[in-house]
């Protein structure tokens, strides 16, 4: 927890909320559209809520929340939560603004959520009268190693120094007892969520920041060579681009990618490297076996400055198990738009614990398949990995024999698919690509639309890292995009796309993406539907696609 005194009205939710893509930054009001506090302003007041979840960059809107006077008073959770506490940690050690970050146990948090105003010192929290103690501010020991200790001492580059104390800071936070090396570093916090991203990169960039390891970056928020042809204003193209070359100055390699797992050098099973954007970290733990803790964005460029990360979650075995196991019924014949629609469903039925999901094996899911459900299930839960048994690497053995088991039956995956793909028949925008599509999805869509010209009144965008895109170019399959009328857009991701690369005249839009059905609302105010890939490209080639279920939930 983060000490602090504070006082307001209390806002409760038994739901947790991604502050990045959940959020406006500029005014503090809630955008989830499927969240309780849809509409509510969360300035000045004191939040209770179970933990975050979805993505990392949570905790850039929260420090620019802070930094614009709009953040709540207080953070209240009932279980751990690293995303927004890294956040207020950032706020107090480089900007000197002091947020509060509580922890209660479950008695003293329901009080906190049914009371109307609380007032929080060092020792107390006070709701409606109700005297809660507060314990003394987390001052773990960390078992530092001497290079450790020579990063926090004089000597070090100012730099790395302060990199050195938020990794530290947060490793108490976690309950760490002692850091460890990793072997690579994926940056999250170079999309543009928020001047503060800004703010945290060129200043650790002025005071002589460098990263020790390979470090990729992710998608960022303009088409970092075009933005200017593409009419981007530069009052947000220029912070934009500053932010990407930031990170490239200090050394990040410039892949511009939020699907760090189609690259080269994608980590090992076992290995453990330190990733930010939760798609990503869930991939790398469950399909590839890697370890990674989520890191929030700010911490990532941390821990790739000092090459030093706090030994806590999931870099453990114990904590990699499953606290729970679901039972899906997949329905026989069962297409594409399964994967995400079981990932979505899965987050809300183990929304801070890793699940075993039982029932998949005969679906006989691709690595396309499983990088849609563990997107989808990050922006519903906060758990850093998920069991699929029969598939994913560490699915045996890992359900104790008194874990509780859920279901997600075939009723709920047609109730799901009706509500997220809820909307009018006329599309104007066809969305793929969230997370950047691989070479074999930009295959796919180039082969269902083969002989077909995309509709005058739709536009069809793909975002999908350059690698992909260059091998794209090199087989030809760009060309066939092309020619069916299709944009294929680097850099850029549909959870960060603005207008007018975002074209302004589209009211709805279809996507294949669970976590842009998601997010998509909130971030584009306009209707997004979700639905499979042959639904997209009817839409593309006739303008229309009628909300219904897929023949194998009808």
């Amino acid at each position: 927890m983060l000490g602090g005194c504070a006082s307001g009205s209390v806002l409760a939710s038994t739901e947790a909320l991604s502050f990045w893509g959940g959020v406006d930054p500029a005014d503090g009001r809630v955008i989830d559209v499927h969240h309780p506090w849809h509409g509510r302003c969360i300035g000045g007041q004191v939040l209770a809520m179970p933990s975050s979840r979805g993505s990392c960059s949570g905790s850039g809107v929260l420090l620019d929340l802070a930094l614009n006077g709009r953040a709540p008073a207080a953070l209240v959770f009932s279980g751990a939560e690293d995303v927004l506490t890294l956040g207020a940690l950032v706020a107090a050690e480089m900007f000197g603004l002091s947020l509060p970050v509580l922890r209660l146990p479950p008695e003293a948090f329901d009080i906190l959520a049914r009371s109307s105003h609380c007032e929080i010192t060092e020792t107390m929290l006070c709701a409606d009268g109700i005297e809660i103690p507060i314990g003394p501010a987390v001052d773990a020991a960390l078992d530092l190693s001497a290079g450790d200790r020579a990063m926090l001492g004089d000597d070090a580059a100012p730099a790395v120094r302060q990199a050195m104390r938020i990794v530290c800071a947060m490793a108490a936070q976690q309950g760490a007892e002692r850091l460890i090396d990793v072997t690579q570093v994926h940056i999250d916090g170079c999309i543009y969520a928020s001047p503060a991203n800004l703010a945290f990169a060129e200043t650790l960039e002025r005071m002589g920041g460098r990263v020790t390891l390979p470090t990729t970056m992710n998608a960022i928020s303009v088409d970092r060579e075009n933005w200017r042809e593409q009419g981007v204003p530069p009052a947000f193209g220029d912070p934009a681009a500053r932010l990407a070359d930031a990170y490239v100055r200090m050394g990040c390699r410039p892949t511009f990618t939020c699907a760090p797992y189609l690259l080269d050098g994608a980590p090992e099973p076992g290995e453990r490297i330190a990733w930010s954007e939760s798609n990503a970290v869930i991939f790398a733990n469950s399909v590839l076996g890697a370890r990674t803790v989520k890191h929030p964005d700010f911490l990532d460029l941390c821990i790739a400055i000092t090459g030093r990360a706090p030994l806590s979650g999931v870099y453990g075995n114990a904590e990699r198990r499953a606290c729970c196991g679901i039972d899906v019924e997949l329905p026989d014949g069962a297409g594409d738009a399964i994967w995400p629609l079981i990932g979505y469903l899965a987050g809300h039925a183990s929304p801070d614990g890793i699940p075993l999901l039982r029932g998949l094996s005969q679906g006989r899911p691709t690595r396309d398949d499983l990088k849609a459900l563990c997107a989808a299930f990050g922006t519903s839960s906060a758990a850093p990995m998920l069991h699929i048994e029969g598939v994913t690497p560490e699915a045996a053995g890992s359900l104790g024999p008194d874990a509780p088991i859920r279901a997600i039956t075939r009723a709920a995956l047609a109730e799901a698919y009706a509500r997220l793909n809820a909307g009018p028949a006329d599309v104007d925008l066809v969305a793929i690509g969230s997370p950047h599509a691989s070479l074999s999805e930009c295959r796919a869509l180039a082969d269902a639309l083969s002989g077909r010209i995309r509709h005058a009144d739709v536009d069809v965008i793909v975002t999908a890292g350059r690698h992909v895109i260059a091998q794209a170019l090199a087989e030809g399959t760009l060309e066939r995009l092309s020619a069916s009328g299709v944009s294929v857009l680097p850099d850029l991701c549909w959870c960060s796309i603005s207008e007018p690369v975002f074209p302004a005249r589209a009211r709805t839009v279809l996507t294949n993406s669970g976590k842009y059905a998601h997010y998509g609302p909130g971030l584009s105010g306009r209707t997004v539907r979700f639905g499979t890939l042959a639904d997209c490209v009817e839409a593309a080639t006739t303008g229309r696609a009628p909300p219904r279920l897929p023949d194998w939930l009808a």
